[in-house]
């Protein structure tokens, strides 16, 4: 257990919105968010993603933040945040990978991925490089059909080949697009619509496919 995770495991008393200073539009996507749910802690998942998309990680502050504005313990939100693979409560990276080495990714040659991902970073699974760069393994991203595949930034992308590596990382420090060709939020998706039992078309929605973590 991290001393992070070790120093709010006891902490039970619910921060007060007056003493914390928390951004409005976190505060204002919090609560919209707590507004959807007839339970507000069904929105734990969310608020926690959201806070550390603007922190990096999920800080004490962070944490803070989101136990005010849900009005729930920090330890309640840590122990949600220590269950899940795509949080972060120790600093990582400005720029994230998560290379997915489940059964589906792992016998379609992750591995393989992976070491090249690591010679190509510069660190072992779970470093960061000096410019940057977070790279750790993940045990399950959920798109087993492009798999080998990997989370940049929450973009997925795949599937992918050894070669694919060195370019992910190349245009990572190229601040471009990562493999635009691969990215699962621009593969092209026809869906039929139906109104009234009649077939009315069909359209494209590549740019509403999910290509979140």
């Amino acid at each position: 257990m991290s001393e992070h995770q070790e120093a709010m495991r006891f902490e039970d008393a619910i921060p007060q919105l007056a003493d914390v200073d928390v951004p409005a539009e976190l505060k204002d996507w919090i609560e919209q968010r707590m507004a959807m749910y007839p339970d507000r802690k069904s929105a734990i998942i969310p608020c926690l993603m959201a806070a550390q998309k603007l922190h990096g990680w999920l800080s004490p502050e962070a944490v803070d933040q989101v136990a005010a504005v849900m009005r729930l313990t920090p330890a309640r939100l840590v122990s949600v945040a220590t269950f899940y693979d795509m949080f972060e409560l120790e600093p990582s990276g400005r720029r994230t990978i998560y290379m997915c080495t489940n059964i589906s990714c792992m016998l379609r040659g992750a591995d393989a991925v992976m070491q090249e991902l690591e010679r190509a970073v510069g660190v072992t699974n779970g470093g960061v490089s000096d410019d940057g760069i977070f790279l750790r393994s993940f045990e399950c991203l959920g798109a087993c059909d492009i798999a080998p595949m990997a989370s940049v930034d929450g973009q997925f992308v795949g599937p992918l080949t050894v070669d694919d590596a060195k370019q992910l990382v190349a245009d990572i420090r190229a601040g471009g697009e990562v493999l635009p060709a691969k990215q699962l939020s621009k593969r092209p998706v026809a869906v039929t619509l139906w109104e009234g039992g009649g077939k009315v078309g069909a359209y494209d929605v590549s740019d509403s496919a999910s290509g979140a973590a």
